[in-house]
């Protein structure tokens, strides 16, 4: 074990913003033995908050689903895969034509740009007031990190199935939110494992003593190509077929749980 790239959300990150004391501890503990830790998250870079208040976690983080590579500890982008503004416009006007009642939003190196009707009263105040307009207007020539497509009256799985081969030719498309039916659309061919094996190769580790960990269909790409890729066993069914090994579930620590195993095992070698 010479990286350990964890999910946030779901993984080691609740519904509440916050980490245990357990996982913080097995997060240390790896650095203290010269593990290499790196996130690799949906979130964008305004998001990181409990690795840096909770973890103290100063390093590389993985962002937007492979899409930004951001150094948390110098707040600065190291690297950015964009979609350019045309593609956005033509993905939302297939989505459109099948989905009608669909709703939008795009992720940018600046801010984040919604459209009329896409969020509601649980997710306004977690925006923080944003205005809502078109994107004509709030994306004229701004390259797009992630673009998001919501519809309130479908599962995440059916969305995610009937839109992502229609869109597969301008974005690569997946989805991290359990119930709500919301896509998150990059770049063809980027997600999680691209960035994450382009991290490792650079500090030359092989995908072989990569340990993983992930829960959602956004995870999945990363847990076939990490040799140690663990689903949490309270994680989407996607994801549990992807890995190649199964960690206790969220609310059980899963993570400290695998870690704190290899440690051990590492100390003992």
């Amino acid at each position: 074990m010479r990286l350990v790239a964890s999910d946030m959300d779901g993984t080691v990150v609740g519904n509440d913003g916050k980490m245990s004391g357990r996982t913080i501890q097995a997060f240390r503990a790896c650095i203290d033995a010269g593990v290499d830790v790196v996130f690799v998250t949906g979130r964008p870079p305004r998001w990181l908050q409990p690795l840096r208040d909770q973890l103290g976690h100063t390093g590389t983080v993985i962002c937007s689903n492979g899409a930004l590579t951001y150094d948390l500890e110098s707040e600065r982008i190291l690297d950015a895969k964009l979609l350019k503004p045309e593609d956005v416009y033509a993905a939302r006007d297939i989505i459109r034509g099948l989905f009608p009642a669909a709703t939008f939003a795009a992720e940018t190196v600046s801010g984040f740009k919604i459209e009329s009707g896409f969020a509601d009263a649980a997710t306004s105040e977690l925006l923080g007031g944003i205005t809502a307009e078109p994107f004509e207007a709030s994306l004229p020539g701004e390259d797009v990190v992630k673009f998001l497509a919501r519809e309130r009256e479908i599962s995440p799985d059916e969305f995610l199935a009937a839109v992502r081969p229609a869109v597969a030719h301008l974005v690569s498309t997946t989805h991290s939110a359990p119930t709500i039916a919301l896509l998150e659309m990059a770049v063809p061919h980027i997600n999680k494992s691209v960035t994450l094996a382009r991290y490792a190769a650079e500090r030359g580790i092989d995908a072989a003593d990569v340990v993983a960990f992930g829960d959602m269909p956004n995870d999945v790409q990363m847990l076939d190509w990490a040799g140690y890729g663990y689903a949490m066993a309270s994680g989407h069914p996607d994801a549990l077929a992807a890995a190649n090994l199964v960690a206790p579930p969220f609310d059980e620590d899963g993570v400290a749980q695998v870690l704190e195993e290899r440690l051990a095992a590492l100390r003992t070698a």
